[in-house]
């Protein structure tokens, strides 16, 4: 697809990639929970440490994707991982082979980056993102549940002695 950019980002596109990540919220039906920002997002990206990268896709001169991507570590593979935050794609621009060309593009930086796998996680409810994923290859695992522990809950534990 000569239209379409595939780059990593760069500071300048801070903006730009907060507005992508509010769409994929509201795409989510998860718009409240966005509560953090562009200077926060900016300073994960670019500054040190460095959390995330990300690479945003551009389809004629226009951003309508992107993908947050961190690195994560197998102790069984003793071998770094990718693990895809998030992946979107603005809806008026789907069904053109941007998302498949994003995953694609992650996995080319897993493998050359000698890495053992690349993981994300997808909602249950989200059928076209499940049938989509596997038939880019991937295994959706029914015997693994995420564990999170965030806010109060965060506190509290880092609290306890």
């Amino acid at each position: 697809m000569t239209d379409l950019i595939l780059r990593f980002a760069e500071p300048a596109d801070s903006d730009v990639l907060f507005q992508l990540i509010k769409g994929l919220a509201e795409y989510e039906k998860l718009s409240h929970a966005v509560t953090g920002n562009v200077a926060a997002l900016k300073e994960h990206l670019f500054g040190s440490p460095k959390y995330i990268e990300a690479i945003l896709a551009e389809y004629q001169g226009q951003p309508v994707g992107f993908a947050i991507f961190l690195h994560n570590y197998s102790t069984f593979l003793t071998k770094p991982g990718i693990y895809l935050e998030d992946l979107f794609v603005l809806p008026e621009y789907r069904r053109r082979g941007i998302g498949k060309a994003l995953l694609i593009k992650l996995a080319q930086i897993a493998v050359e980056r000698n890495c053992g796998r690349l993981e994300w996680s997808v909602l249950d409810w989200n059928e076209p993102a499940q049938t989509f994923y596997r038939s880019m290859g991937a295994t959706i695992l029914d015997d693994w549940l995420i564990c999170r522990v965030t806010a109060e809950a965060l506190t509290n534990l880092a609290d306890r002695s």
